[in-house]
């Protein structure tokens, strides 16, 4: 563990409450870097200042971003979406990137030409995404976020410091604005934000798209909470990796021992229960029983993230009193969720800060292999479910053609989603040898379960 930064001889300190996300204490801040008076406390979440008893509203989301922008120029706020009803989506752009140049646009790529960030120079820095409660009634990694760009964002500890200038950390609070103030899992038209990751309905589905495109974020890191069933799936937290099998072999181990060997372990560090989402388990022996979710459809986020070669990964934490203190104080359960998020958050931290190198190399080297057009594409199965031989596409077309309708009607998705196309007569030819290689039949296969059109297969190029 880091020791706290020790006091300076004959110096007047003001000192700020609280610890960095990377479980570092902030700094203490010299009183004569404020002309002697002490320096504005940082800003706290309605959740902070209730002590758990309600959770931060939406107009308070954005008076707490917005002071924390001002307060540094290490973070950068902006709003990336609109919903329906009218909410902004917020992305907070903390580290390397705080101008946030390059984020999300809900254009299309023209045709001819490839869509915006699927080519050009790498950053040096690692990019993490962080994507807060996609899901409306599961606010606790809101909270979580919330306070991590904060503490980011006043950190001066030297690790936090190091850590940041080799990292950009993305973090949309509150990808579900409209369903977070109803309290409701899906979005203001009733569809579940995360299952809408390859068809695009959503504004909310949209804005991480693109995000994801023009940002390639090495890792995308997804906050939920669960209800669990006692005595088989009842864990303070669960997590899982990519389970499509269309996901990078490097990438998947990476999503993989992120998961087991960094945040499940920082949660047992810390006195939490951790298990794998979706599956029942023993409550004598820990073997698994059944599963129950966490399957490979390549709409779910962490599954998204892989087919993109990003190293996805899903975090849950339990709604349900835990105890009968809890039972009896909501406050307490709502504190708890928060800091299993937040001791999950420090494991992921750590995982970047010790895998960098493996993790940039991973996920570069997935984001090339497209381009070598070869291998079959699964349109099912899992990591633990292997493809029936009518899921594999073992020798895939060499693209895809659509229709001027089709591409009128789906040019806009294909963009989001950073494929590739060429104008083709009155319509466009969707080549499979492209960075998004595995990604184009899962969206134009007429095969496939959750594709956007059925285009048609193109043999010979």
């Amino acid at each position: 563990m880091t020791r706290a930064p020790r006091r300076p001889a004959r110096r007047t300190l003001a000192l700020v409450a609280g610890v960095t996300a990377l479980g570092l204490p902030l700094v203490a801040v010299p009183a004569e870097a404020h002309g002697g008076a002490a320096p504005p406390a940082p800003p706290r979440t309605g959740f902070e200042t209730s002590n758990g008893a309600r959770w931060t509203t939406e107009a308070e989301e954005g008076s707490f971003l917005a002071a924390v922008d001002r307060a540094s120029d290490r973070v950068g706020v902006r709003t990336v979406g609109t919903t329906k009803q009218g909410r902004p989506i917020r992305l907070a752009t903390i580290g390397r990137d705080a101008s946030g140049r390059g984020t999300a646009s809900q254009g299309a790529s023209g045709p001819g030409s490839a869509a915006p960030g699927s080519a050009g120079p790498a950053s040096a820095a690692t990019t993490v995404l962080l994507v807060c409660t996609q899901h409306g009634d599961e606010p606790s990694g809101r909270e979580a976020c919330l306070t991590t760009v904060r503490d980011l964002a006043y950190a001066r500890d030297k690790e936090t410091l190091r850590f940041l200038a080799r990292t950009t950390v993305l973090v949309v609070p509150t990808a579900n604005p409209d369903g977070r103030e109803a309290d409701t899992r899906g979005n203001a038209d009733g569809i579940d934000v995360n299952r809408d990751h390859l068809a695009l309905r959503t504004a909310e589905g949209r804005a991480l798209a693109a995000l994801i495109r023009d940002r390639r974020a090495e890792l995308v890191y997804d906050l939920h909470e669960y209800d669990g069933t006692s005595p088989y799936y009842d864990k303070d937290l669960l997590a899982l990796w990519p389970r499509n099998l269309n996901t990078d072999a490097h990438v998947h181990d990476e999503a993989r021992t992120l998961s087991e060997s960094y945040v499940r372990r920082a949660a047992g560090i810390s006195g939490f229960s951790s298990g794998i989402y979706g599956i029942w388990t023993d409550p004598h022996t820990g073997q698994p029983l059944k599963q129950v979710a966490g399957d490979g459809q390549e709409r779910i986020l962490r599954n998204t993230a892989g087919v993109k070669h990003s190293v996805g990964l899903l975090v849950e934490t339990r709604i349900e009193a835990l105890t009968q203190a809890e039972a009896d104080d909501d406050a307490r359960n709502r504190r708890r969720r928060v800091t299993t998020q937040l001791v999950a958050l420090k494991g992921a931290f750590a995982y970047v800060d010790e895998r960098r190198g493996l993790l940039g190399a991973a996920t570069a080297a997935a984001r090339h292999t497209g381009f070598a057009d070869r291998g079959p594409v699964l349109i099912g199965g899992a990591d633990n479910d292997p493809a029936e031989p009518a899921e594999t596409l073992q020798d895939p077309p060499c693209g895809y053609r659509l229709d001027a309708a089709q591409y009128a009607e789906f040019g806009d998705e294909l963009a989001l989603h950073g494929v590739t196309v060429r104008r083709d007569g009155d319509g466009v030819f969707v080549p499979l040898r492209q960075s998004r290689r595995a990604l184009v039949p899962l969206l134009l296969d007429g095969r496939a379960e959750y594709r956007l059109t059925s285009g048609r297969p193109v043999e010979a190029c």
